[in-house]
């Protein structure tokens, strides 16, 4: 990279967030922590994925309080700007997200194989007992 480069990249991770930003950060993750709360509570949210949505709300809430973390991984990303930066770790989440439901949908679909060869055993040998009953007894 050239000087200008160098310099405008350095700009642009040097400046001042705004006051806004930090307030809308602060007012989302509380709403993400509310939400999730009330889901696990209403039951329609199993408490198993109640950490991973507890610390995204309060990472949210961090950067919204020091965005000089995010600068500092931006940095150390190679990112020009913050905002960059977020989208790059919301998309990594996003895949680290749908990558958690393919293995358990996987799973899911190993274990409905399974159950259905298990009714299927069980339903067979439901016959054949019904059958072995309703044979006439020889005497």
């Amino acid at each position: 990279m050239n000087h200008e480069l160098i310099e405008l990249r350095e700009l642009m991770l040097t400046a001042p967030g705004s006051g806004a930003t930090r307030i809308v950060a602060l007012i989302v993750s509380l709403v993400l922590l509310a939400v999730v709360l009330g889901l696990v509570r209403r039951r329609k949210l199993r408490e198993e994925f109640t950490p991973i949505w507890v610390a995204v709300a309060f990472g949210i809430a961090i950067v919204g309080v020091n965005s000089d973390v995010l600068r500092g991984l931006a940095r150390a990303i190679g990112a020009w700007t913050v905002s960059s930066t977020v989208f790059f770790l919301g998309e990594v989440f996003l895949v680290a997200i749908c990558l958690n439901y393919a293995v358990r949908l996987s799973q899911a679909s190993v274990h409905i194989k399974n159950l259905a060869q298990e009714v299927a055993l069980l339903r067979a040998r439901v016959d054949d007992l019904e059958q072995t009953s309703e044979a006439p007894h020889g005497g």
